[in-house]
């Protein structure tokens, strides 16, 4: 018996300090801000009893900005190497760090086995030119020869006219003095003088005739003369436009060893000094004999995400941070996207091109790039909120925690029910929410919350639904 009384008072005790170990234990659980069901009638008497402090803000109006920051690489706007086409010794070079204007001369290479054939090349044009003129003058001394010619030939149809004339003279009057003579009225000594003279005056008929002959074979032979002296001139102007080929092919060699700069840069690259042998690029040659870099602009190359690759657009405004220029940032916007993706990263590369009138920037510099993918909208149906403010509960009473920067940017998914405390009236309550975009310090509110509500941000004691609180904003 005496025994059964100590277990008795033994079970009495442990019940005693299992009830005080319990109740202890359930005053620290009321000290969260989401309490638990069997705390919310003890945490509603105290609040009664006396107003619980919480800071509040008011829901902005509007969507959030989207953004994007990724590492840029800073490189020059346009770069060239510059090689030789032609093999020889370096003449001159500029040197690294000197500014060159477009087409001013940065190097030589000198050729003067080439010099040399150029100033053949110019004599053989000269030579040919004056062939040419020598044609010419060819061709107006035949058309000269052929004009006489053809003179000739009407002088000596002339004279064959003349011939005729007098043979047929002749003839008249040596038949008439042949009559006479046969009638005995003259002597034979005047009939054979008469046809001696018939006789040379058709002699000279012959003669004109084969004149005329003469005259029309000389026309013809100066006629011919011409076509040779016309053919022979396309011959030498001909050769003139060869030999310049060949006087423009040695020159454009000649004009490959001096070395321009193709826009206005700095020298940033110089391999050989002066002396070096050069080997021309199809010979060989595998290191530029320099390097220019245009600065005044320089291109900063950005990989986008393929998540916020549909945002990026040419033109969205961009901020660079330079790792080695700490303190500087330089505003720009996107000049130019790929629009395509790496298939290895799955980025998109795109560019912006930024001003460097003071030359802080240089080719190779790195930093980061933040790009306003997207300004929000202002429309009042979308409310942001701190993201810090915003709750997750598994059934919407107690339990919960803050969403904040769980789970991944963009859309929340609505995979758990969602919740703010709002002071209505001098009271707290629970209200239930879409979220949308989140940015880990804001995060929109679809619906559920309305323009003039006070959200709560932060509380010194668990709230339940109608805990009296005292509101002040928050700083």
């Amino acid at each position: 018996m005496k025994k059964l009384s100590i277990v008795t008072v033994l079970v009495v005790a442990c019940g005693i300090a299992a009830g005080a170990y319990l109740a202890a234990n359930s005053g620290h659980e009321s000290s969260r801000v989401d309490a638990s069901e069997g705390g919310h009638s003890q945490a509603a008497a105290e609040g009664a009893a006396e107003r619980i402090a919480v800071e509040t803000v008011k829901p902005t109006q509007g969507s959030i900005e989207r953004t994007t920051t990724q590492p840029a690489s800073v490189q020059a706007f346009m770069r060239s190497q510059l090689f030789s086409k032609v093999s020889g010794y370096m003449k001159m070079t500029r040197d690294i760090g000197e500014e060159v204007e477009k087409d001013d001369v940065v190097a030589l290479v000198d050729m003067p086995e080439l010099e040399k054939e150029v100033q053949h090349d110019k004599a053989a044009v000269v030579q040919a030119n004056a062939q040419v003129k020598q044609m010419e003058a060819h061709i107006q001394t035949a058309e000269a020869d052929y004009e006489a010619a053809e003179a000739l030939i009407g002088e000596r149809e002339a004279d064959l006219e003349h011939a005729i004339a007098t043979l047929e003279y002749r003839t008249k009057v040596f038949e008439r003095i042949k009559d006479l003579v046969q009638q005995k009225g003259l002597e034979q000594r005047l009939a054979d003088e008469a046809e001696d003279n018939w006789a040379a005056a058709k002699a000279g008929r012959s003669a004109a005739r084969a004149a005329v002959v003469s005259a029309k074979a000389q026309a013809n032979a100066a006629k011919a003369r011409i076509a040779r002296a016309r053919a022979d001139l396309e011959d030498a102007k001909a050769k003139v436009e060869v030999s310049e080929a060949t006087l423009q092919k040695d020159q454009v060699f000649l004009d490959y060893a001096t070395i321009r700069a193709p826009f206005k840069a700095v020298i940033t690259v110089r391999n050989f000094q002066v002396g070096d042998f050069i080997n021309a690029r199809d010979q060989g040659a595998s290191l530029p004999m320099l390097a220019v870099d245009e600065v005044d602009l320089m291109r900063v190359v950005v990989q986008v995400p393929d998540k916020d690759v549909p945002f990026a657009d040419v033109d969205d405004p961009v901020t660079v941070v330079i790792d080695s220029l700490p303190g500087k940032k330089f505003p720009g916007k996107i000049a130019r996207v790929a629009n395509s993706e790496d298939p290895d990263t799955r980025t998109m590369r795109v560019e912006i091109d930024l001003p460097n009138d003071r030359g802080l920037l240089r080719d190779g510099m790195y930093g980061y790039a933040t790009i306003l993918l997207d300004q929000g909208s202002k429309s009042k149906d979308t409310l942001t909120v701190p993201s810090a403010s915003l709750h997750i509960g598994g059934d919407g009473e107690g339990g919960g925690k803050p969403a904040g920067k769980g789970g991944k940017g963009g859309h929340a998914k609505h995979e758990s029910k969602y919740y703010l405390w709002v002071v209505r009236e001098g009271k707290a309550e629970k209200v239930h929410v879409d979220v949308g975009a989140e940015n880990g310090i804001v995060t929109e509110i679809l619906s559920g919350l309305r323009p003039n509500d006070e959200v709560v941000v932060y509380a010194k004691q668990a709230l339940v639904n109608g805990t009296l609180v005292s509101a002040s904003s928050a700083q």
